[in-house]
């Protein structure tokens, strides 16, 4: 328990420090594994649209952070210098998402070989990291669907 309370903490000074949006929704680790990363986002008024379910922004700010987080840790553990970003986004939107919504991304045995792949060879190294929100609160059937091209590349190796 106490690694999702740190791992939590951790997502959300990232958020505060580099990208605001992700402190300001307030995600919430609650798996992170070797094979998957949960994130939940609040079902509450800041994150909500006109029509009073889950911004579609707020939706791709979860799904970035589900997909690239597991990848994060992996290059902090390992004391490297390794870039990250997303070449690419795919999103398709569902139904309407009105609860709290979990982003699931279970590629993690993949993400950790592109890392340790991307440390190994210093090039550039890129995949699919696919993404699945749900809201369990209403059903197991998926609110949105995503697929985000994971990039990494090793910064103390030059081309």
């Amino acid at each position: 328990m106490m690694s999702l309370l740190s791992d939590t903490a951790y997502l959300r000074l990232f958020g505060f420090l580099k990208i605001p949006l992700l402190w300001f929704i307030k995600p919430e680790v609650i798996t992170l594994s070797e094979e998957e990363c949960i994130i939940k986002i609040p079902f509450v008024r800041k994150n909500k649209n006109h029509l009073g379910s889950i911004y579609f922004g707020v939706m791709c700010a979860a799904a970035d952070a589900a997909g690239g987080f597991l990848a994060m840790k992996l290059i902090d553990q390992s004391g490297k210098k390794v870039a990250l970003s997303f070449k690419d986004f795919n999103a398709k939107f569902l139904r309407r998402a009105h609860g709290d919504c979990y982003f699931k991304n279970t590629d993690g045995l993949k993400v950790k070989e592109l890392v340790q792949k991307a440390i190994e060879t210093g090039e550039r190294v890129e995949m699919p990291v696919h993404v699945v929100a749900t809201v369990p609160s209403e059903s197991e059937e998926p609110v949105a669907e995503f697929v985000l091209t994971l990039s990494l590349k090793d910064k103390t190796k030059r081309d």
